[in-house]
């Protein structure tokens, strides 16, 4: 179902269960070792799924090691995204020459304790909320939105961005969704997050949202 959030171009694989026999590559394994079983098995699956994704596009097996903020680094030319939740793993990637950014994310589809909302979401949306049909749970697939913007930011940009820093604007009709800066930020991030192109889905108890920014030709 991921693959109807995104371009042609992205390949896609996802697993409503872990693989008790994905492997692991010596690096990742060094990476993770210290973590408890289920933790294990999460991260090897999904790993495993970028994996396939990967060999759609050609790229050869390899490692695919966490970086300093815990992001994915890809081989040499590619991009992508991985994503967990309870019942739900998936990888998306694309070749750079296509795709300059992309970021997936996958929640439960419920509502977000309080306090987690009061401290992600900005007055923009909170107000929209307070509006909207009260038959979804709105706060959660802003927060995803935004942590789908995140992950593609940071490995273009290298630089933090709080969540107090965007506003999502959703579109329910559409299943999409615009970002727009609400800090301080420089004129060339700010202008970075308006191009992103965001989409939603909700199916099967789980939300999946998906940003992306392709390639200027």
């Amino acid at each position: 179902m991921l693959e109807a959030l995104l371009p042609p171009g992205v390949l896609c694989a996802e697993s409503w269960s872990d693989d008790e026999s994905a492997p692991l590559f010596p690096q990742e394994q060094a990476q993770i070792g210290n973590a408890v079983e289920s933790r294990l098995r999460e991260f090897a699956t999904a790993r495993s799924l970028a994996r396939r994704a990967l060999g759609g596009l050609g790229f050869p097996q390899a490692a695919i090691p966490r970086g300093a903020k815990g992001e994915p680094l890809w081989p040499s030319g590619a991009i992508g995204s991985i994503t967990h939740c309870t019942g739900y793993r998936a990888a998306a990637v694309a070749r750079r020459i296509q795709i300059s950014m992309l970021g997936i994310d996958a929640e439960i589809d419920d509502t977000l304790p309080p306090e987690v909302a009061a401290s992600v979401l900005v007055a923009e949306e909170m107000s929209w909320i307070e509006k909207a049909p009260a038959l979804h749970p709105w706060d959660r697939l802003l927060f995803s939105a935004k942590e789908s913007v995140y992950k593609a930011w940071f490995p273009l940009t290298h630089r933090w961005l709080d969540f107090s820093q965007i506003a999502v604007a959703i579109d329910p009709p559409a299943g999409a969704f615009q970002v727009h800066p609400v800090g301080m930020l420089p004129e060339d991030c700010a202008r970075i997050l308006r191009r992103l192109c965001g989409r939603f889905l909700r199916h099967g108890g789980i939300i999946l949202t998906a940003v992306f920014l392709p390639q200027e030709i």
